[in-house]
């Protein structure tokens, strides 16, 4: 399981942070059509399914809480809250605003965010995830994860009595990441393999359409079942060998992009506030080609000479708790 890759899993998350990228950086199409919105929600209901996925089946096959938290927080912290330090040293900010980003609450009212943090709301919901099913695990064990699907159902219910189609609140945005772990359960058997044939027979053709109109901010009714589309379209490219995107989904480019995936979409708000992002729109876009430029040498130098050495001690020093006896895997 340690060595184990998902390479449809990669091109998904490539894709999912070129999307978000385009939402953030890009003109897309005329205001009016709110391309920009659709693209973003789109970015992020595929990222936060890849993750919900990623980590249930980690825990599936380890479940391990110790060992779980420790390789998670020293794989998104150390970046975040540097990124975090520089921005407030740039901008000066209160204790209060220092507090609520560092512990990640910041995506509640009042939701102290400035301008180049706001885009952190992600991982404030992905922090809230990882030791909402941290508890989960370490109070019912392996069987804890049983539960998921019905979390997973009532938080689109109290979307659906709120009418909030969506929001960078934890608990309106939580679904997308728990369809994702509720796609894991479904890959590993948990819940029957009625489920899993279901989704192996699903048309692409079919679930892309809905998907992409599903994240239109008119759409409706559908944007309740956004979180769902998006883990029947990447479980129908998971279980299927014969899917048609699955050649494309393994790209080695699409791969490079989601190893510096986390750097990309943690660094680039800052990038639009310094010189690469200012100016009036034809100025603005003119410099966009050097600010992806820029961005992308950032994130590698981020992702392979930063990020790796603090996953590298995440893994070191879990080993060694578990070496020295402070827990066991169960």
């Amino acid at each position: 399981m340690e060595k184990e890759r998902f390479g449809v899993l990669d091109g998904w998350r490539g894709i999912s942070i070129l999307l978000v990228l385009a939402a953030h950086l890009l003109p897309l199409g005329p205001k009016a059509w709110e391309l920009n919105v659709g693209v973003g929600l789109l970015g992020m209901v595929l990222f936060f399914n890849l993750s919900g996925f990623l980590i249930t089946h980690f825990l599936i096959h380890r479940p391990n809480v110790p060992d779980f938290l420790i390789r998670r927080f020293f794989r998104i912290l150390p970046l975040a809250w540097l990124y975090m330090a520089l921005m407030f040293y740039l901008t000066p900010a209160s204790s209060a605003t220092w507090s609520a980003h560092f512990l990640f609450y910041a995506n509640y009212p009042p939701e102290p965010f400035i301008a180049s943090t706001k885009h952190l709301w992600s991982l404030c919901v992905e922090i809230h995830f990882y030791i909402g099913i941290a508890l989960l695990v370490g109070i019912f064990k392996r069987r804890g994860l049983m539960i998921i699907p019905l979390l997973c159902i009532a938080f689109t219910l109290l979307r659906v009595v709120n009418d909030i189609h969506y929001a960078v609140i934890s608990h309106f945005r939580v679904d997308d990441i728990l369809a994702g772990a509720l796609l894991a359960l479904i890959y590993n058997d948990k819940l029957g393999f009625a489920m899993r044939n279901f989704i192996t027979n699903g048309s692409v053709t079919v679930l892309l359409p809905l998907l992409l109109v599903s994240c239109h901010p008119d759409s409706g009714l559908l944007h309740y079942l956004r979180p769902y589309l998006a883990a029947a379209l990447i479980g129908a490219t998971l279980f299927n060998e014969a899917s048609p995107l699955k050649t494309a989904l393994n790209h080695k480019v699409l791969l490079y992009i989601a190893t510096i995936s986390y750097a990309l979409y943690v660094i680039h708000p800052f990038l639009m506030t310094t010189w690469l992002g200012s100016g009036e729109d034809l100025e603005k876009y003119i410099k966009r080609p050097l600010l992806f430029m820029v961005l992308f040498a950032l994130a590698h130098l981020s992702t392979f000479y930063y990020e790796k050495q603090w996953i590298a001690l995440g893994k070191k020093l879990s080993a060694k708790l578990k070496l020295g006896g402070l827990y066991e895997f169960k």
